[in-house]
């Protein structure tokens, strides 16, 4: 009898891993990604249960009131008014935060949804943005996998879905929106497909302000090939379609704040919109490329009680170095030159454009793809502390940033 119920319980075993291994990897991902959404719901009903009266909703939100607050706002009132023709301004003359700061496809298209189905904004814009935060788990999948196998690349996806910034991908921002177009462009650049990367890259660049770091990954991508063209031939066609999308890219860059000029009036009236941000840390001023990291470094010292703030520099040169040493480890290298390209390439736009405050953790999620090193280790212990680290890591970032408590100047 034990012998039988032993061999049963054998076959029963293998049946399911027969199962498992059989069922399509897209089936995996949904419910990987569909299990990830139920944590992270908690943790958000969590929170707004918590959430006090604050300058967006009444005290103990519902869900989509909560997932309006912050730039979910703005982006409503992007979806309802459009743009200014006139900059606001503040009494000293400065221009005021105003919606030139978000780009059009996100509330756009949002606002098409919720006029056509007559659903408020904020509950469109949840289903929206987990809409494209499952798209983007799909087309990871797809990249990493010839890279890493199938069985890292769905932990991987694994990461992505329960990452500390991931309670952002079912939120009223644009950012899983943004993922998605980046994740289909790198796929396809990983294929070179030129052509077939341009509309992702165009609808990119006008979901989240993309273009310009995108351009500068596909210009070290075309050099790395005229390098290695004898090992890894570099045919015309290929030559003129990587050119040309770099160059596209870059313009595409450059677009948004050159309508903004147009419709303004004022030239630099994106960049001064932008900067407005900033004015409550470092006062006003214009962008100077890589200033922003050198003035965070100070300020943060100083705001910490630091005697000698030069040593927020010192930190941030070793971050750097450190961080370019991390780029050419084994398990980041596992994952291609093209990741690797963009990963640099976004932390360089970031280092050039970006003042370092409570947003940063939410502005380098694009470089996402490093989950893929992450990933690599096969211990078991490793893969399911790495989880919990990171669901604790969603109520931090919940708590820290998203959650207001009052005068709440950590924003997420």
């Amino acid at each position: 009898m034990a012998e039988v119920l032993t061999q049963e319980a054998t076959e029963s075993t293998t049946t399911l891993r027969d199962r498992v291994r059989l069922t399509p990897w897209w089936v995996k991902v949904l419910v990987i990604f569909a299990a990830s959404r139920v944590v992270t719901t908690v943790i958000l009903l969590v929170f707004a249960w918590l959430q006090q009266a604050n300058y967006w909703t009444g005290p103990h939100p519902d869900y989509f009131s909560f997932a309006e607050i912050w730039d979910g706002t703005w982006y409503h009132i992007v979806a309802t008014s459009g743009y200014p023709a006139i900059l606001p301004h503040d009494s000293a003359g400065h221009v005021a935060q105003n919606t030139w700061a978000f780009l059009p496809v996100y509330p756009f298209l949002c606002g098409a949804i919720s006029f056509a189905t007559g659903l408020p904004f904020s509950v469109v814009g949840v289903f929206v943005s987990v809409g494209f935060a499952a798209g983007t788990a799909l087309v990871f999948y797809r990249v990493l996998e010839p890279k890493l196998g199938a069985s890292t690349t769905l932990f991987s996806v694994v990461l992505f879905c329960v990452a500390p910034l991931s309670p952002i991908l079912q939120v009223d921002y644009a950012e899983s929106m943004q993922l998605f177009f980046l994740t289909c462009s790198l796929l396809y650049l990983m294929r070179r497909n030129y052509w077939m990367m341009l509309p992702f890259v165009a609808f990119m660049s006008f979901t989240r302000p993309t273009g310009l770091a995108f351009a500068l990954a596909l210009g070290l991508h075309v050099l790395t090939r005229i390098v290695s063209r004898r090992s890894d031939p570099f045919p015309l066609r290929e030559v003129i379609a990587s050119v040309s999308a770099t160059i596209l890219s870059a313009l595409l860059g450059y677009a948004w704040p050159f309508l903004a000029g147009v419709v303004t009036g004022v030239p630099d009236a994106y960049t001064a919109t932008e900067l407005s941000w900033r004015a409550p840390y470092v006062g006003w001023g214009g962008l100077v490329p890589f200033q922003p990291w050198i003035q965070g470094a100070f300020w943060w010292m100083n705001h910490i009680g630091v005697v000698n703030p030069v040593i927020g520099v010192v930190l941030l040169l070793i971050a750097i170095v450190l961080f370019a040493v991390l780029l050419f480890t084994r398990p980041v290298k596992r994952l291609g030159t093209d990741l690797r390209l963009w990963i640099a390439s976004w932390t360089i736009y970031l280092l050039a454009v970006f003042f370092p405050q409570s947003s940063v953790f939410r502005l380098f999620v694009p470089i996402f793809p490093i989950l893929g090193a992450v990933a690599q280790p096969k211990s078991l212990i490793y893969r399911i502390g790495i989880v919990l680290l990171f669901i604790a890591g969603q109520i931090g970032w919940v708590y820290i940033a998203y959650w207001s408590d009052g005068y709440d100047w950590t924003p997420p």
